[in-house]
C-alpha cells in the first residue's frame, strides 16, 4: 500500500470516527439540538441514547487494531446511519430550506467520507479472502 493511499485512508477513517463519537456523545448527553432533531422526525427520546452508543462502538471499532469483520459491521452500521438521517430529513423535512439542506447534505458527506475510508482500508483492516471451494456437484 503507498504512503499517499494509508495517509487518505488515516484522514478519512478519522473524520468518520471523529463525526460518529461527537454526535454519539451528543445523543448519549442529551445535548438539546441533537434531541431537537430526534423529536422533529418524530423518534422516541429512547432511541437517542441508543444510537449515540452505537455510535460509539463503531467509531471505536474503526480505529482499534485487528478485528477485521467487526469493522466490516461498524462501516454497515455507520452507513446505515447517515442513510437513513439523509431520507428522515428528506422526508420529514426541516421548517426552512437552507437548514433542510444542510440536515441532507452533512450525512450524505458523512457517507462519502465512510465509503471512502472503507475503499482505502489497509490489508491488515480486511476480512481476509474466501478460501476456493471445489464444486460439490457431479456432472
Amino acid at each position: 500500500m503507498s504512503r499517499a493511499r494509508l495517509v487518505a485512508y488515516w484522514v478519512t477513517t478519522g473524520w468518520v470516527a471523529l463525526g460518529m463519537v461527537s454526535g454519539g456523545v451528543a445523543h448519549v448527553l442529551h445535548v438539546p439540538a441533537s434531541v431537537d432533531g430526534f423529536v422533529r422526525l418524530g423518534y422516541p427520546l429512547h432511541f437517542v441514547t441508543l444510537l449515540g452508543i452505537w455510535k460509539i462502538l463503531g467509531a471505536l471499532a474503526l480505529m482499534a487494531p485487528r478485528f477485521p469483520r467487526l469493522k466490516e459491521w461498524a462501516y454497515a452500521g455507520i452507513v446505515f446511519d447517515l442513510t437513513g438521517a439523509a431520507f428522515a430529513w428528506a422526508v420529514v423535512g426541516a421548517s426552512d430550506s437552507v437548514s433542510n439542506a444542510g440536515h441532507i447534505l452533512a450525512p450524505l458527506v458523512g457517507l462519502a467520507l465512510a465509503v471512502t475510508s472503507w475503499a482505502l482500508r489497509p490489508d491488515s483492516r480486511r476480512l481476509p479472502e474466501p478460501l476456493h471451494r471445489p464444486s460439490v456437484l457431479m456432472t
